[in-house]
């Protein structure tokens, strides 16, 4: 009876797994879709990621020959193959050594490059800081000027009353305010 219960009534397979028609994939973008429907059937599980590939490195010449190739008349014909072989692996490695260097040069003029921008770019940086203050200075002697010829005006029409010498005080406090309130670099102080 357990048999019947059991899917496709094979008695070697789990009951609680369902079999998955198979589905073979006829483009590129079919294939991925059907991975990535495998992988969101079990969220809870790691996705593998596979390694980077290693870089090719020519294999470290040896420190002792010890069979050294001769000029001898009596090399046999067997010893060539193994000559060119030696010879096309050190013409392998020459080259990778150079490719190498190549790229440590590459890398150096990037890095160079890289720190010349970076001086341009603070140098226009500083001279439109440079002129953002000028323009903030100029705003604000003007209008500390337009200030003083307003109460300029104000004190002239007002110098017979008894009330001229409180407001001179009260501009001389707005002042002292107004340059508490303005940063430093703007007044010229340091």
């Amino acid at each position: 009876m357990a048999a019947h219960t059991q899917k496709n009534n094979k008695p070697g397979k789990a009951a609680g797994k369902e079999s998955q028609p198979l589905i073979i994939a006829k483009t590129p973008a079919e294939e991925q879709r059907l991975k990535l429907e495998r992988l969101m059937r079990n969220p809870d599980k790691l996705a593998p990621i596979p390694d980077r590939p290693k870089e090719w490195n020519p294999r470290a010449p040896p420190e002792f020959v010890r069979d050294v190739m001769g000029s001898s008349a009596g090399a046999g014909s067997g010893e060539f193959h193994v000559y060119r072989h030696l010879r096309r692996r050190e013409y392998q490695r020459q080259d990778f050594l150079d490719k190498m260097a190549g790229k440590f040069d590459k890398d150096l003029e990037y890095l160079d490059k890289v720190e010349l921008n970076k001086e341009a770019a603070d140098e226009r940086t500083a001279k439109r800081r440079k002129k953002r203050e000028k323009l903030k200075r100029k705003k604000l002697l003007a209008k500390k000027a337009k200030l003083e010829s307003k109460n300029k005006k104000e004190g002239d029409a007002e110098e017979s009353s008894d009330s001229s010498e409180e407001e001179k005080d009260e501009e001389g406090e707005r002042e002292a305010d107004d340059d508490a309130e303005a940063p430093s670099f703007i007044m010229g102080k340091k």
